[in-house]
């Protein structure tokens, strides 16, 4: 019997040994409640409390993603759309995240679906679709508001997917088609507008360089022409200072004054006058033209013997 009352006894003990002692984790915080009424909020490690005096709720602070059920939202322009979102949040407050609401994830999802439809319900389709970082942003605004009397701080908030009806999704299907088409043409009309371009520019480029060519031949010619009519300019102008300077300043030869005679004679001779003029040295110059006439004679005697064997 006595040993039946120690069994009870130490039952008893360890019952309300689990009932005091509790070990709060590090990303935990436990509410201790004295008799119902809130007494403190315990760090993490072994906590002490009096069993069925007190009572300790643990927290959880970590950050925790809370799934929206998936929802059908009438947009600005009356397309319904089906909408799914994930919430992120974390517990700021232990005690008003116990004593402030019943069930937070009850109430975060039913909050979360009431305010996407007002946010799409307020844009068309199209904005809908495109804009689903303002989306983000405006519903983590108006829940981390909402949260805040719940102790709850909301992080972030990410639409999944947003699933236009399938008719709408052909249409955009369609619409994406015709439009890749339409930039298909216009890249192939451009690539050829180019092609042309290039092509007359290398025909324009053609064009000119064959033009300069041609400009850079004749100058050429004409400069190979203006030079040589200055070197036959020159050697007239240097025989002519020869001859000058033979008369004025050396001793001219009887053939070279018979030349210079002739030459002289010719130009009176050319025109209307009858006058006859001999020169006084008449007999020096008939005897120069004479020594000419000779040496001519004998330049031809001299080359005749060989023409026909040149032949």
């Amino acid at each position: 019997m006595l040993t039946a009352v120690w069994i009870v006894l130490g039952l008893m003990a360890v019952i309300l040994l689990s009932q005091a002692i509790f070990v709060v984790r590090q990303y935990e915080r436990g509410v201790v409640a004295t008799l119902g009424r809130y007494s403190y909020t315990a760090d993490p490690g072994l906590t002490f409390i009096f069993p069925f005096v007190q009572t300790l709720e643990k927290v959880d602070m970590r950050e925790t993603v809370l799934d929206v059920a998936p929802q059908e939202v009438i947009t600005e322009d009356n397309a319904v759309v089906t909408v799914d979102a994930v919430i992120y949040f974390e517990v700021t407050d232990p005690f008003r995240r116990v004593y402030n609401v019943t069930d937070f994830r009850l109430a975060a999802m039913k909050l979360a679906q009431t305010n996407l439809r007002n946010v799409i319900g307020d844009m068309e389709l199209d904005e809908t679709l495109t804009s689903r970082e303002t989306i983000n942003a405006q519903l983590r605004a108006i829940l981390d508001d909402a949260t805040d009397k719940w102790g709850v701080r909301v992080t972030r908030v990410e639409l999944q997917r947003i699933d236009p009806p399938r008719d709408i999704t052909e249409a955009m299907s369609r619409q994406m088609k015709a439009e890749r088409d339409k930039r298909a043409a216009i890249l192939e009309a451009e690539g050829v507008r180019q092609s042309a371009i290039l092509e007359a520019e290398g025909q324009r480029q053609a064009a000119i360089l064959a033009a300069e060519g041609k400009a850079q031949a004749i100058r050429e010619v004409a400069d190979a022409e203006k030079f040589r009519e200055i070197a036959v300019a020159e050697g007239q102008a240097q025989a002519i200072i020869n001859v000058y300077n033979a008369i004025h300043e050396g001793d001219p030869t009887h053939d070279l004054l018979a030349i210079k005679y002739l030459e002289t004679l010719q130009r009176m001779a050319n025109g209307q006058a009858t006058k006859i003029f001999l020169p006084v040295e008449a007999s020096g110059i008939l005897a120069g033209i004479a020594a000419i006439g000779d040496a001519f004679e004998e330049g031809r005697q001299m080359a005749g013997p060989t023409a026909p064997e040149q032949g």
